[in-house]
């Protein structure tokens, strides 16, 4: 039997994540009672339906009140607001922690806004698909993904007894933990998950906008590759508003390296220098070939469960 690491749990944002998160902690037995916030009502709607939770609300300290593991699942830029609201009604000894694809100014924001005696441990699942709301979230979303946590730096024992019972958490949802520093983590995503949507939106919006070809013919002869791009460029605009704001610096850093590189390929294309255009390819080929060696393709949820719809 499951040991209940935390008897009540607030989700703060009952999206994708959220949802998911919820799905998964209660399928693993390690959580009690469940309470969410939510602002939409229609996204509180759902909750209610689908019995996500035992108390939902669009009030964050109602939602917060008591609980030992709060959870932050709204956009980069909400998540100031979201812990201040929530700040008097915590409970001493609670940890709070978020699932931001940003961890400096997260961290920041969370710190900022915590009482005393509450432990703040920044964290992001890397996971998700391009739904969202209540109705997109699937128990399986966390299975063998990585979760990044960013503790602060403090020695004290409290503190470091709520870092490993929030890593302990995510193992108990199926998730492989990593700890890292919070500069370095939003440098490593920048790299890996933002640029590549940045890309994916501007590609798509440059299609959107060629007159010689209708956006009929962009939908029905789009190949494999564009294809992949709309389903990137299809992620939440409010999320990824909020990612690129918030992690301007690393993201401008990585884009200008990005930017040499292109100019580089594409001196090889003008040039027909062949041996580049091969050797790139087949080195980023390997990389691909790691990535699935590591496990790291994106779970299929179980469409035949009420929680995703076919």
């Amino acid at each position: 039997m499951a040991q209940v690491l935390y008897p009540k749990l607030a989700v703060i944002g009952g999206g994708l994540i959220g949802s998911s998160l919820i799905r998964a902690a209660r399928a693993a037995g390690v959580v009690g009672e469940v309470a969410v916030a939510d602002a939409s009502e229609r996204a509180r709607e759902r909750i209610v339906a689908l019995g996500l939770a035992d108390f939902t609300t669009a009030d964050v300290a109602e939602a917060v009140k008591d609980a030992d593991l709060v959870v932050f699942a709204v956009p980069v830029l909400a998540m100031g607001e979201a812990a201040r609201a929530a700040a008097a009604a915590l409970k001493l000894g609670a940890t709070l922690t978020d699932v931001g694809s940003v961890k400096a100014s997260v961290a920041e924001a969370l710190v900022t806004a915590a009482p005393a005696g509450v432990f703040v441990v920044p964290g992001h699942p890397i996971a998700g698909t391009e739904q969202s709301g209540p109705d997109a979230g699937f128990a399986e979303l966390f299975l063998n993904r990585w979760v990044i946590l960013t503790p602060l730096k403090r020695e004290d024992e409290p503190y470091l007894d709520a870092v490993q019972r929030l890593a302990d958490f995510w193992k108990a949802l199926g998730s492989n933990v990593e700890r890292m520093d919070a500069a370095h983590h939003d440098l490593v995503l920048a790299v890996t998950s933002h640029l590549p949507h940045l890309i994916a939106y501007n590609i798509v919006g440059t299609a959107a906008d060629l007159e010689e070809v209708t956006q009929a013919e962009v939908m029905k002869f789009s190949a494999g590759g564009f294809r992949d791009f709309t389903r990137i460029a299809a992620s939440d605009p409010t999320m990824w508003r909020d990612i690129f704001v918030a992690n301007k610096d690393a993201v401008l850093e990585i884009l200008g390296r990005f930017t040499e590189d292109l100019q580089a390929l594409s001196r090889a294309i003008r040039w027909g220098e062949s041996d580049k255009l091969f050797e790139l390819f087949s080195r980023t080929r390997e990389i691909r070939r790691g990535v699935i060696d590591a496990g790291q393709e994106s779970p299929e949820p179980n469409f035949g469960r009420d929680h995703r719809a076919p």
